[in-house]
């Protein structure tokens, strides 16, 4: 398997992908495609410029429980997670940094570019904000967001945990659930279709 063909969080951690639990690298174990379904807390940011933020990038609304779809697709080396909250909706792409951000995940959300350390710590990932980037400018790692963001495991299910803040606007995002174990996008598209098609017949036979 070329380098390129391996999962993106495999080469950025290199021999530590394998002190990850197994419900980890699961998840980010995406060579074509993957999709995982869970349930998510949100608290969003209720400030003006937090607000504005969220928006620009569709961020969900808070809520205590809603139904989370991540989808994950791969190519050329670049991760594509389309999160679905409910009905709302948002995207962003991953990929290895190079250069001075070399051995960093790299995540672009729009025109902002987060480039991050994956740091193994006691059964979690966490990823931890080195560098940022707007347009492709650098800026200042002071004047950036704060993340904290890890993943876990809890009674063998995958966890998750965001929370996003800024020096000027406060919190922007903080959201956290859990997912079950990922399906092949091609299956979980089929079984779409089958529902979609006996839904069909339904509305015909009583129609």
């Amino acid at each position: 398997m070329s380098e390129l063909r391996s999962p993106l969080y495999a080469r950025v951690l290199g021999s530590a992908w394998h002190e990850l639990p197994a419900e980890i690298r699961e998840m980010h174990d995406v060579n074509s495609g993957l999709t995982a379904r869970g349930t998510a807390a949100v608290e969003s940011g209720t400030g003006f410029l937090s607000r504005l933020v969220a928006r620009a990038i569709g961020f969900p609304a808070s809520t205590d429980a809603t139904p989370v779809t991540v989808s994950f697709t791969a190519a050329d080396g670049v991760e594509t997670w389309a999160r679905s909250f409910g009905n709302q909706s948002f995207s962003s792409a991953q990929f290895a940094g190079h250069g001075r951000d070399a051995h960093l995940l790299c995540e672009r959300f729009g025109p902002v570019t987060v480039a991050m350390a994956l740091v193994v710590k006691g059964g979690r990932l966490e990823l931890v904000p080195r560098r940022w980037s707007v347009f492709g400018i650098p800026l200042p790692l002071w004047l950036g967001p704060r993340v904290n963001a890890y993943e876990s495991v809890e009674q063998g299910r995958f966890q998750f945990h965001v929370d996003i803040r800024h020096p000027l606007a406060g919190r922007i995002i903080h959201y956290r659930g859990s997912l079950a174990s990922p399906e092949p996008l091609a299956h979980v598209a089929n079984h779409d279709s089958m529902h979609r098609a006996d839904d069909a017949v339904d509305e015909e036979a009583h129609g």
